[in-house]
């Protein structure tokens, strides 16, 4: 456990820490900017981890996703890229609070120029931006509107990475807005990565989906799996200041 002098120096002034798992996981993240949403808890549940895989983490934010397969699953290792400076900075200093600095690097990366030419991953996980250009307000707050827009990176950027990080075999999981379904399932195909799981997120039994979890395996065989609908975010919550 990090003592109180430790934490005060990690924790910048326009940050906060935040606590999940039941204390087992503390986050640092901008108090005001670019904070994750449940999607990325619900992705972490849903992508399929194999005893020792190698996990890549596409625009890993504060690596939240990261830490929760590092904490909750099997992984041996996670490669985190992320754009951003101030939250690479945060996935660092996260990776450090949570102890797993030895299972995980983050690297201040843009993904459209993926620097490894060879196939690092058996899996890699992307809660990615989809609000397209043009489709709505964006977030005056730089962070956020990086992070939520297709500013720096859109659907084939992230597809593209993977074909260079992912090995053969090897499994990609992303959510995405259910009303772009389609889109999502045909750029995978044309990337050679044959969905293979589904699962639609309702935020109530009366309203429509709002998410869609889907996976992908490299080159695989056709054959879709859908799974029973996530209903109210299932077991999840954001979790409480630390």
């Amino acid at each position: 456990m990090k003592s109180s002098k430790f934490l005060e120096v990690m924790v910048r002034p326009d940050e906060s820490l935040d606590a999940f798992l039941d204390g087992r996981l503390r986050l640092i993240q901008s108090a005001r900017g670019y904070r994750f949403s449940v999607d990325a808890l619900l992705l972490a549940r849903f992508v399929t981890i194999k005893r020792n895989d190698v996990v890549v983490d596409l625009g890993a934010g504060s690596g939240i996703i990261s830490l929760l397969l590092l904490l909750e699953k099997p992984v041996a290792y996670v490669l985190a890229l992320e754009i951003q400076a101030t939250l690479a900075s945060q996935a660092v200093r996260n990776a450090d609070l949570n102890g797993v600095m030895d299972r995980m690097a983050v690297l201040l990366a843009d993904l459209r120029r993926v620097p490894f030419r060879e196939p690092v991953g058996d899996v890699v996980v992307c809660n990615p931006p989809y609000r397209r250009p043009g489709s709505g307000r964006v977030n005056p707050d730089r962070e956020r509107a990086i992070a939520r827009h297709e500013i720096k990176a859109t659907l084939n950027d992230i597809l593209s990475a993977t074909s260079v990080l992912l090995k053969p075999g090897g499994r990609v999981a992303l959510i995405y807005p259910a009303g772009r379904l389609v889109d999502l399932l045909v750029r995978m195909r044309a990337f050679d990565f044959e969905p293979k799981r589904m699962q639609l997120v309702y935020p109530s039994v009366e309203e429509e989906p709002k998410r869609v979890l889907v996976e992908g395996v490299r080159a695989g065989k056709g054959g879709v799996k859908v799974l029973p609908p996530l209903i109210d975010q299932g077991d999840f919550s954001i979790g409480r200041r630390a």
